[in-house]
Order: C-alpha cells, then sequence, then structure tokens
C-alpha cells in the first residue's frame, strides 16, 4: 500500500497515494467530497464547525458517511483476517484473537463475528 500521509511543516500534511490504491475511488471521493475534511474537522472540536442548522447537518452527514464506509471497509479486512488465514494454509485465528487484535478485547469476540457476517454480506458471501 502506497498510501501516505506527510507532516510537510506545522499544521499541515500531504495525502499521496498510486492509482492502485484507490481502485474504488473512495480515497478521491472522501476528499473530493469533504468527508474527509469534515471527519477531520470534528476530531479537532464539535464546537463553531459552522454557522448554521443546515451546514452543520451538511458536516454531520459527511462524517457519517465516511464513517459508514469505513466501518464496511473494516468489516471486510476482518473477512480477510478470518478467512485468509485458512486460504493459505495456516491455522485459522478464532474469535477472541480476532478481537484482542482488532478490538483490543478478547472478550469481544462477538462484536467481531458481526463484522465478520457484515463483511461476508458487503462481499456478496
Amino acid at each position: 500500500m502506497s498510501v501516505n500521509v506527510t507532516k510537510t511543516a506545522g499544521y499541515k500534511a500531504e495525502i499521496t497515494w498510486a492509482p492502485e490504491d484507490d481502485l474504488r475511488g473512495y480515497i478521491a471521493a472522501a476528499i473530493e467530497g469533504d468527508q474527509l475534511e469534515a471527519a477531520l474537522a470534528v476530531l479537532g472540536t464539535t464546537e463553531d464547525l459552522a454557522p448554521d442548522g443546515v451546514s452543520l447537518a451538511e458536516v454531520a452527514r459527511h462524517t457519517t458517511d465516511l464513517v459508514r464506509l469505513l466501518e464496511r471497509r473494516a468489516a471486510v479486512l476482518v473477512v480477510q483476517l478470518r478467512d485468509g488465514h485458512e486460504a493459505r494454509g495456516e491455522e485459522q485465528m478464532s474469535w477472541p484473537q480476532i478481537a484482542n487484535r482488532v478490538l483490543g478485547d478478547p472478550d469481544k469476540h462477538s462484536s467481531v463475528r458481526r463484522m465478520y457476517d457484515s463483511g461476508r454480506r458487503h462481499l456478496g458471501r
């Protein structure tokens, strides 16, 4: 993966990626559609993000759209994590092992199982 975020100076950063890193256009859409900007602004503060309710709703929508996309992509990664080991002839990771690696808590195995099921649906499996 050649997606890079480079801090250039002070409070500035540059994002670079290769076309093969964005085959579905998600990165470009998140930047061009203001989703990434909105989500980063919300990370910094929730105060004074917009001058009115309509603008604030737009910031919320952009942030929510990006969150949903990232949740779907994370679910697909859990499918790859669980099924990829088996496909490579390796011992399959247990749900608690995956939960520990992905969520930092082996007791959240039912949460990663739901992510897995969601990812499989997203992949059409």
